[in-house]
């Protein structure tokens, strides 16, 4: 299948993190990967096994020859793009619309949002501890304001006053939030215990430019890295070309919001599978914290690309560009794990994969962003580089990347995971 109409519906099956977790289990799953459950004995047997915890998901291959003398090689992503999650208590109404309450979610750009079909997505809790998957299609919009009653010159949104979505008019037979929610999950409203729902815009990712070179979709910060990371797993298991290093997908949920839960990359959830395979593998404490010390890990997060009406925003010296390949990200206050080492390390697979790479550091009167590198190198004492694909409009509801960067990122991550 063409990789890039793959990455589409990638993207289209994915409006949650719970989604985007879901969907890579079933594709390494329907790859061969075992699924693990976390109550189970551990599973370190040669071949692929894969793990989901909410809207994280794990996996991990072991080769025939995989002992307490191999390492791990990772690469981290997470599944999270900002947007606006749906409150306790979700149906409001004023001026006879019917909205919903929503919080906003990480650091969206707020005005990307307005004047689009919006569907909530996510999971559902029923009072038996189910739990099921739910994708309302588009049910939401958070209109903007007509220019006649607003002639100020500088857009303002209040988070709480201004963004709240409408579903419709309120009057009989209209159905508010939950009630939808629960009709589309299948349920009764009143056997929803508790709901992780957050919006997602409904228009599919595109392809477009002069030329077709460029992508225009949501949430490509970060399933730019989570699908990147998944075709370099499967290709590199096809490859039979593995090493004796044991391979590990690691997409973490809540990056966008500070990684601080247990399926976010401060938390345990990759600890446990390193340890837990290292164990079943036969490593002691000290054998363990050896395979650690032989590992790396590649932190797969967008990039910045520079932006031509913007240019004074960027580095004058680094200006990475859509299309000219895959991003290291480098800060000397480390906000990214990247180091001389890992950044050479990187460029060596780039090069082993005949792939371009570019570099990215801030401007120095800017913030600078971070990701989940410095988390787990701190956490684990990984060596880490940042690394991924540039896009324009990052936390825009419609962000812009490049066909050939996405394609190169893959390639480049799977010459990572074969040692090249």
């Amino acid at each position: 299948m063409n990789q890039t109409l793959d990455f589409l519906d990638f993207l289209a099956a994915s409006p949650s993190s719970y989604h985007a977790a879901r969907v890579v289990a079933d594709r390494l799953i329907d790859a061969g990967f075992a699924l693990q459950d976390e109550t189970d004995p551990w599973d370190a047997g040669p071949g692929g096994h894969v793990l989901v915890r909410g809207g994280a998901v794990m996996a991990w291959w072991v080769p025939e020859d995989a002992s307490p003398d191999s390492g791990f090689r990772i690469i981290g992503s997470h599944t999270d793009s900002p947007g606006f999650t749906l409150k306790p208590g979700p149906a409001l109404s004023s001026a006879g619309w019917s909205q919903a309450n929503v919080e906003v979610y990480g650091g969206p750009i707020l005005a990307s949002w307005l004047d689009r079909e919006l569907t909530f997505a996510g999971r559902v809790v029923l009072g038996d501890g189910s739990v099921r998957l739910v994708d309302t299609g588009p049910v939401a919009r958070i209109p903007h304001l007509a220019i006649h009653l607003d002639r100020s010159k500088e857009l303002e949104l209040n988070r709480q006053q201004h963004m709240q979505p409408v579903l419709g008019l309120v009057g009989e037979g209209h159905t508010p939030v939950l009630d939808l929610v629960a009709e589309k999950a299948g349920v009764e409203k009143q056997d929803i215990d508790g709901f992780d729902l957050i919006t997602c815009d409904t228009q599919p990712g595109q392809v477009f430019g002069a030329d077709a070179e460029l992508i225009a979709a949501g949430r490509m910060d970060n399933l730019t890295s989570v699908h990147a990371s998944l075709v370099a797993l499967l290709h590199a298991v096809e490859s039979g070309d593995t090493g004796d290093d044991v391979l590990v997908l690691a997409a973490f949920d809540h990056e966008e919001v500070g990684s601080a839960s247990t399926t976010g990359a401060a938390g345990p959830i990759l600890e446990d599978v390193l340890a837990r395979t290292a164990a079943a593998l036969g490593a002691d404490l000290d054998a363990t914290r050896r395979m650690y010390a032989r590992s790396t890990c590649v932190s797969a997060d967008a990039a910045h690309s520079v932006h031509p009406n913007y240019v004074g925003k960027h580095d004058p010296g680094h200006h990475p560009l859509i299309g000219a390949g895959p991003v290291v990200k480098i800060n000397a206050n480390q906000r990214y794990a990247s180091d001389a080492e890992t950044v050479a390390r990187w460029r060596r697979a780039c090069r082993a994969a005949g792939v371009p790479s570019q570099d990215f550091v801030s401007n120095n009167a800017m913030p600078c962003g971070s990701t989940i590198g410095p988390i787990t190198a701190t956490r684990l004492g990984i060596p880490t580089v940042d690394v991924g694909v540039p896009l324009l409009g990052m936390h825009s509801a419609r962000e812009l990347a490049g066909v050939q960067d996405q394609l190169w990122f893959a390639e480049a991550l799977e010459a990572y995971l074969i040692g090249s």
